[in-house]
């Protein structure tokens, strides 16, 4: 796909990774619909790309702002690149959240791209090469305590990834799953940052996934997972997962203990 050709729906458009594949987007010479909840944090980006973004205002639990979405991007020529990098996040134990904070992950991290994507299938397949990406998470592969809810909502993510690649498998419409590690954004509460300070995990950079992300698009990967350890350690559960349970169980009072502290995990809205 050339980018100057990209025609890109962009969720989470104003978050921490999203923000920087927007930049990457831009640069490239992409045209962007940045779907997000609030204007400020792209008021830069719109300042310096007048012609290339649009900014669309969404929550994207709501049918009604989905097909908000769709329209704009009907109107902007067809979306031939859809990238779901919403979410939101919470470092919790299960008993420490409420049926709403619950809700709301399945809703944003799982329906929302599974809907929206949905919605705009017919304008990806009018396309001559088109792409959906669903950024999810390492968390998707590996089950992790105090991400219980979390992890599945990317497992969700992963499984709804592969399957549609191959429900689409026939067509132009190719589907890219993303697996960042811990990323420095403010998804992460100041007890996650702790957490994985304690346990010395690598963190990157919003810039560095945005990059690695553009570079899986342009070389039409399938999926990308980020971070050597990690990819590691998804290897290893998939085969040994008796001995990722012990190594994770030595973790669990730490976990615990920082899981008590408040903290307020916001959304990539």
């Amino acid at each position: 796909m050339r980018w100057s050709e990209a025609r890109v729906v962009l969720t989470g458009a104003s978050g921490g990774i999203g923000l920087a594949i927007a930049e990457g987007l831009c640069a490239a010479g992409a045209q962007v619909l940045a779907v997000a909840r609030h204007e400020q944090a792209l008021q830069g980006l719109l300042a310096r790309y007048p012609q290339q973004v649009q900014w669309v205002q969404a929550d994207l639990t709501r049918a009604s702002d989905r097909q908000q979405v769709v329209q704009a991007a009907q109107r902007a020529g067809g979306c031939n690149l859809l990238i779901n990098a919403a979410g939101v996040n919470r470092f919790a134990l299960l008993e420490q959240l409420d049926d709403a904070e619950v809700q709301t992950m399945l809703a944003l991290n799982v329906a929302a791209p599974i809907c929206l994507t949905r919605a705009l299938l017919p304008q990806l397949r009018m396309a001559g090469e088109a792409r959906v990406v669903n950024v999810g998470s390492t968390l998707g592969s590996l089950g992790y305590p105090g991400y219980a809810t979390y992890s599945a909502s990317k497992f969700a993510l992963r499984g709804f990834s592969e399957a549609l690649r191959r429900e689409l498998a026939d067509t132009q419409v190719n589907v890219l799953y993303v697996a960042p590690r811990a990323t420095r954004t403010r998804m992460n509460s100041a007890a996650a940052q702790a957490l994985n300070e304690a346990l010395n995990s690598g963190v990157d950079e919003p810039q560095v996934v945005a990059a690695a992300v553009l570079r899986a698009i342009a070389g039409g990967r399938r999926e990308l997972f980020l971070g050597r350890p990690e990819r590691l350690f998804v290897g290893l559960n998939s085969v040994l997962p008796k001995l990722v349970d012990w190594a994770l169980r030595k973790q669990l009072p730490l976990i615990r203990r920082l899981s008590q502290k408040p903290a307020v995990d916001a959304a990539e809205p």
